[in-house]
């Protein structure tokens, strides 16, 4: 993965999407530090994927969560109270 300081990304976009295409991810730095990575539309694809949903995705989703067998009822049967002595 090559690295591109942030006003040599701005200027040669290009040439970075280029040689994301072609020989991968591209780390841009900010002052030295990692800030962002290009990647493919493949790439991200494949990462998004792979992402397991988060809890609050996961208990949101519209779909069930999971399949969930209830057994039928029978005929309701009335149970004595206790006998107290």
């Amino acid at each position: 993965m090559k690295s591109w300081p942030v006003q040599e990304a701005k200027a040669k976009f290009s040439e970075m999407l280029d040689d994301c295409l072609a020989k991968g991810s591209q780390i841009v730095t900010r002052r030295g530090e990692r800030a962002a990575v290009l990647v493919s539309v493949a790439e991200w694809e494949a990462l998004s994927e792979t992402r397991k949903p988060t809890l609050k995705e996961w208990l949101l989703a519209p779909h069930p969560r999971a399949d969930l067998v209830i057994p039928r009822r029978g005929r309701f049967r009335r149970r004595l109270p206790p006998k107290l002595d």
